[in-house]
């Protein structure tokens, strides 16, 4: 596979159906999926599978972009996905990121994020970046903030309290 963004210590790349064991543990991960959302939604490998097919390889097709898998290149194991997504609830893009629970508190995610940003402004044409994250998660909050991230509004939804943040990718 292509590997589409190369940092010190992690690589990026489109995912495959040979990724849905990968897929399947961070998505199942009670820890990782806490703030998503989506939790849940993923239970099975015929779920993984599905989420590869239908959402992630469909997006590559349709908007060039999409989550990528997030390759420790230490391990040269899938510890999560990091990546943008067309998100027509905020007619925008959305950036998202995902560790497996050993790999927090290190810098990968920024570190990840960080790459991933070059790699959009490099390659597409986009204004900004968008990103929602729960008001409880200050992990992500943290990472958004180093990243660049303007906070610019908070509201309810699905129960969850979040809180809204753009990134000009002008400036």
């Amino acid at each position: 596979m292509t590997i589409l963004i190369d940092t010190a210590r992690l690589q990026m790349r489109h995912f495959n159906l040979d990724d849905i064991e990968a897929v399947h543990q961070f998505s199942t991960c009670i820890e990782t999926t806490r703030w998503t959302g989506d939790a849940g939604v993923v239970q099975t490998k015929a779920d993984a599978r599905q989420v590869i097919e239908r959402v992630w390889m469909n997006e590559y097709q349709r908007y060039g972009y999409a989550r990528y898998a997030l390759i420790h290149k230490q391990d040269n194991k899938i510890i999560g996905f990091c990546g943008i997504k067309y998100e027509p609830s905020l007619q925008s893009t959305d950036i998202g990121y995902r560790l497996l629970p050993q790999y927090w508190n290190q810098g990968f995610a920024t570190e990840a994020c960080e790459a991933l940003i070059d790699y959009v402004k490099a390659q597409f044409q986009l204004d900004k970046i968008v990103a929602e994250v729960v008001a409880e998660n200050y992990a992500s909050i943290n990472v958004l903030g180093k990243l660049g991230f303007k906070y610019l509004d908070s509201y309810q939804r699905n129960g969850f309290h979040l809180n809204y943040y753009e990134l000009s990718l002008n400036d």
